[in-house]
């Protein structure tokens, strides 16, 4: 008993969550990650990113 209650509140998250749109402040997430500007060397660059980058 109890579980109507639990679940009922899923549902309304799980709504809220797909019904609403989010504004995503991609500048104000690298700055709390601690991401900077620079590629990370673990990963090489792919032929796209270096024809980019020539281009510039």
């Amino acid at each position: 008993m109890g579980r109507g209650r639990a679940k009922a509140k899923q549902t309304k998250v799980a709504r809220q969550l797909k019904y609403t749109s989010h504004h995503i402040d991609y500048d104000r997430l690298r700055e709390e990650l601690g991401a900077d500007d620079r590629r990370d060397d673990r990963h090489p660059a792919s032929s796209s990113d270096q024809e980019i980058e020539r281009a510039q």
